[in-house]
């Protein structure tokens, strides 16, 4: 690729517009804006983020979504190449211990400081601890073959059967689960789950998960997990800033009704009001299923129709409360309780797709760490449980009050927080029905298409989308997937796909693009 300074910039003239405002579409529009483009970016609601939004309760602030931020080399590269520097806008903290996982017997507080995990696996797990030796070594490799084919876009089968997949092929662990491949390095399957439990960021079970998903968990224990002050919605909301800093437009409150297209070419976007907006590209970072059902106009989609993508995988979605309490409870900053029979909850949610009776609750205690997120001495206190998608047909307005009564008593039973209701002061419940219905996420599956083999890489929708022209993908619907970091790569991708398109040079870390 030419490479060319900041100052020697091209100013192609062309207009983009980006469909969402979340963490995806916010990253390739700063880097466009950064390289030239005009870039307007619509967002139906007031806030930018997705997602990866704020969400206040009277004078309480919780994040919407992801709550993990791994890989922070990746969201620091994607600033540079919008010109800034992440740290200028943004406060990190390094979480050590990383997490804390609760079983019925145990706790384990998993940590990046190597000769730590060391002694705590020896401590509960005697004569294991080798095992981490060889896991860092070996999935080390893995990581260093696999995430070059995370970074480059699938385009063609060309760019999919490429040198670096094909050096990857050996790492892929093909036909193996991730629970298996974690058994390679550790017996007891307790520990196991401490290395596995990861597969749920993807809204997947660590029993049918692919095994080369263990690179995950070897992410944050090389390379550590961080939180942002204020809350990871500061990170949309620091991107938004670049792109309005190089001239770039984010239109708050602007619903699209549909993609305007010319026979298969996309032109532009017409919003709910009737405004229309026109564009040399277009970018959809949308919830993949439910922008081609609603977006695209039947009968054009031959590959993504409505009744085809009824019948992909989906992953899990989750049951959240948001708690704002009149305490501040000194429990840890991440900490996730496991049911007593987890393999049965999993079983429960991915197969059986019924409510579990035992569940699994990951609890985000994060104004231990950040006072911002509630008035002092109070706190703001976020709650996860994996559940089936819709696809299950459970009904959510007859179950969503006894499930809560559920999920609070599995935290006031099961760890320090006994007093818990007494003290909330104001909440808000998210249920897969209203992921769906007040967030537009198909089937209310909130980790988006499942990550099975047959929906990666060149299989999962592509970022130059194949079905529609001047129209690009970006999110966890389409390549390489869910999870903070692989979005921003895969706005990085977006960004690079139309740079070239339209001959602009450019600086990019992520070379196998």
């Amino acid at each position: 690729m030419t490479k060319k300074s900041e100052h020697n910039l091209p100013k192609p003239n062309k207009h983009i517009i980006v469909v969402g405002a979340g963490p995806g579409g916010l990253t390739a529009a700063m880097i466009l804006a950064r390289r030239g483009f005009g870039v307007t970016v619509v967002e139906k609601e007031k806030q930018v983020g997705g997602r990866n939004a704020a969400l206040h309760l009277k004078k309480f602030k919780f994040d919407t979504g992801p709550t993990f931020l791994m890989l922070k080399d990746i969201l620091d590269e994607v600033f540079e190449e919008a010109g800034r520097h992440s740290d200028s806008y943004l406060d990190f903290v390094k979480l050590e211990p990383m997490y804390h996982l609760q079983f019925n017997d145990l706790t384990i507080s998993p940590t990046s400081r190597h000769e730590d995990m060391r002694a705590q696996i020896q401590k509960h797990f005697p004569g294991q601890e080798a095992g981490l030796d060889r896991y860092l070594q070996k999935e080390k490799k893995r990581f260093e073959h696999m995430y070059p084919c995370q970074q480059r876009d699938y385009a063609t089968f060309g760019r999919f059967f490429s040198r670096e997949f094909r050096r990857a092929l050996p790492y892929l662990a093909l036909g193996r689960t991730l629970i298996g491949v974690l058994g390679d390095y550790f017996k007891p399957e307790k520990l196991r789950l401490a290395f596995t439990f990861q597969a749920k960021y993807l809204g997947m079970s660590p029993w049918e998960c692919p095994g080369a998903f263990s690179i995950i968990s070897y992410i944050e224990h090389a390379f550590g997990i961080y939180h942002v002050q204020g809350g990871l919605s500061e990170i949309s909301e620091a991107m938004a800033e670049v792109v309005k800093e190089h001239g770039g437009k984010i239109l708050l409150g602007a619903k699209v009704r549909q993609l305007i297209l010319e026979g298969r070419a996309v032109r532009g976007v017409e919003l709910e009001n009737g405004k229309k907006l026109l564009g040399d590209e277009v970018i959809i970072n949308a919830d993949f299923a439910q922008a081609m059902t609603h977006l695209v106009p039947p009968g054009v989609l031959r590959k993504y129709t409505p009744q085809g993508l009824q019948k992909r995988d989906y992953s899990c979605s989750t049951f959240m409360l948001y708690l704002g309490l009149d305490k501040l409870y000194k429990m840890p900053h991440h900490t996730i309780v496991f049911a007593q029979d987890y393999r049965t909850n999993v079983d429960d949610i991915f197969k059986r797709k019924k409510l579990s009776n035992d569940v699994s609750v990951y609890i985000r205690n994060a104004s231990v760490t950040d006072p911002s997120l509630a008035p002092k001495g109070q706190s703001a206190l976020y709650v996860l449980v994996p559940v089936a998608n819709l696809s299950s047909g459970i009904d959510w307005a007859k179950e969503k009050d006894a499930f809560r009564a559920m999920v609070l008593k599995t935290i006031t039973t099961k760890t320090p927080m006994k007093d818990l209701e007494k003290h909330i002061v104001v909440e808000k419940v998210i249920t897969p029905a209203d992921w769906e219905a007040d967030y537009n996420v198909f089937y209310g599956a909130t980790f988006n298409l499942a990550h099975s083999l047959k929906q990666m890489l060149y299989f999962r929708p592509r970022n130059r989308f194949e079905e529609l022209e001047h129209c690009y993908l970006t999110g966890g619907g389409t390549h390489p997937g869910s999870g903070l970091p692989t979005i921003y790569e895969s706005g990085r991708i977006t960004a690079n796909l139309i740079s070239r398109q339209h001959g602009v040079s450019f600086v990019s870390k992520n070379l196998v693009t």
